[in-house]
């Protein structure tokens, strides 16, 4: 079975709030704003699929120059938001990759600009060979068409792969591409999931 791995919040934690929160005093009301409305998911998907960081935090400056600081942040300080591994990954992982019958693969929406910084910093990270990047490949999930690219870069049929992810639009993106899908709930809840679909799968 080919296991594929969304990255953020399935093998590290991605944890923006850190970073804003306390920017914004810990009122959540402001810090959802921000997150919706001034770096909000169509900003934060330009950059995963390949825009110039710096070019999109400028642009986004002009539209809202009262929240000049807190826009440059996404890139100054975005290592703060990943404060470590999803607790119980790395064991699931190492196990998985030593199963003969898995063989794992990574598809993350992520900038090419952080990634290998954080690939660096991540040993959980280093244990996928094979993976796919959004702002490498200039598309974001759940695009039908990235997870093409991953299928027609390691020869795989996509009935034989499984793809995990904590977003479940990315979940039906997958299956749009015909690959079998499970929303991320935590390590241990993947573990019986993996263990179950192995056994059936087994003659």
């Amino acid at each position: 079975m080919n296991i594929i791995f969304d990255f953020g919040n399935v093998l590290v934690r991605w944890e923006p709030e850190r970073v804003y929160l306390p920017y914004f005093g810990g009122d959540e009301a402001k810090y959802w704003f921000f997150w919706r409305h001034v770096c909000d998911a169509d900003f934060r998907n330009r950059i995963d699929a390949g825009a110039d960081q710096w070019a999109t935090i400028r642009e986004r400056q002009k539209v809202y120059p009262e929240y000049d600081e807190a826009i440059a942040m996404y890139f100054t300080r975005w290592d703060e938001a990943l404060p470590g591994e999803m607790p119980g990954m790395r064991e699931l992982v190492e196990q998985l990759k030593a199963d003969p019958r898995c063989r794992l693969y990574g598809l993350t929406n992520w900038s090419m600009e952080t990634f290998p910084a954080a690939r660096a910093k991540f040993p959980i990270l280093q244990l996928i060979d094979n993976y796919v990047v959004s702002g490498e490949e200039k598309m974001v999930k759940p695009d039908r068409a990235i997870f093409q690219v991953l299928l027609d870069r390691y020869g795989l049929r996509p009935e034989e792969c499984l793809f995990i992810d904590d977003n479940p639009d990315n979940i039906e993106g997958a299956r749009r591409a015909g690959l079998n899908g499970i929303v991320f709930a935590g390590a241990e809840d993947l573990r019986q999931r993996i263990a179950s679909i192995l056994q059936t799968s087994t003659p």
